[in-house]
């Protein structure tokens, strides 16, 4: 006897025991998915404050390098404290090309015939900086003597150098006029060289968002000290610590025979070593970094004196 049987749908439900352990199963690798890009954000954003903090603390280095390297200790530093240090940097120099029995200096500038450059300036020197020159003090004795400045202008090679002068290469160069804010006591002649200096502080601080950063003061050249509002250079780094192997940014002072010194003992300084410590961030991978970089710079003083 047949029996026919109906055919079997190819659409049949699935079971509640099925779906539940598909939706196990995607809920499971969704999860896995989640935590590896959660991994790779965390990753790349550690890496990406590693290289801020490297490029933080390498811009510290190189600031305050080139300014000490630049300075001379016949123009004393007048605040050398743990995480601060104020002193002279020098800006610019030049060449004396012509000078009246006023205040009023010529100086060579740059172009001409022959392309020298006889002044230069890293920044634009104004009424709160001085002028050393190397003259003849009124004692006799031959060093740098500091002039306050009133104005530096530039003007045509012409009309600041003597036409006779040797420094006064070729025509339709430019030179500056230096006016000071009072005549030298002693006269000054051509081709006498020039410095100009600015008095400033660079230290560690803590700014309004709780950060610790390295600013810098442009402070009044004569006198006691008397600095402007500070203007961050870089940061952030670790707070201010007494310990030196703690703290943010530490300045360490040492004479010619490598022994510590400090404030009271300027005359003496031959060396300058800074150290640097980028603020914490992000770890990185899991393996201990905690976003920091440190870096060490020991700058020996160009000009110091015997």
């Amino acid at each position: 006897m047949f029996v026919s049987r109906r055919p079997r749908s190819l659409h049949a439900g699935v079971t509640l025991v099925e779906l539940a352990v598909v939706l196990a199963l995607v809920g499971i690798v969704g999860g896995a998915i989640g935590v590896t890009l959660t991994r790779q954000q965390r990753f790349y954003r550690g890496a990406a404050d590693l290289l801020t903090a490297r490029g933080t603390v390498r811009d510290a280095m190189e600031v305050l390098a080139t300014d000490i390297r630049g300075m001379s200790v016949a123009d004393t530093p007048t605040l050398m404290a743990d995480s601060a240090f104020e002193f002279f940097a020098n800006i610019g120099t030049g060449v004396v090309c012509a000078t009246d029995s006023g205040q009023e200096i010529g100086l060579a500038g740059s172009g001409g015939a022959r392309g020298n450059v006889l002044t230069s300036l890293l920044v634009q020197p104004d009424s709160g900086d001085i002028a050393a020159v190397y003259q003849t003090a009124p004692d006799g004795a031959e060093r740098w003597v500091r002039l306050r400045i009133a104005s530096l202008a530039t003007r045509a090679l012409s009309s600041s150098c003597r036409a006779a002068s040797p420094f006064a290469v070729g025509a339709g160069g430019n030179g500056y006029t230096l006016t000071l804010t009072a005549p030298p006591e002693s006269p000054i002649r051509e081709g006498m060289p020039v410095r100009f200096i600015r008095r400033g502080r660079y230290s560690l601080y803590r700014a309004g968002d709780g950060e610790w950063y390295l600013g810098y003061r442009r402070c009044n050249a004569v006198g006691p000290p008397s600095c402007g509002a500070v203007q961050p250079l870089s940061g952030p780094y670790r707070p201010y610590s007494r310990s030196r192997d703690a703290t943010g940014l530490v300045f360490e002072y040492f004479d010619a025979r490598g022994d510590h010194i400090d404030g009271t003992a300027a005359t003496s300084l031959a060396l300058v070593r800074i150290t640097a410590r980028a603020g914490a961030g992000q770890s990185l991978g899991g393996g201990g970094w905690n976003g920091g970089d440190s870096a060490s710079v020991a700058i020996a003083i160009r000009n110091r004196l015997p």
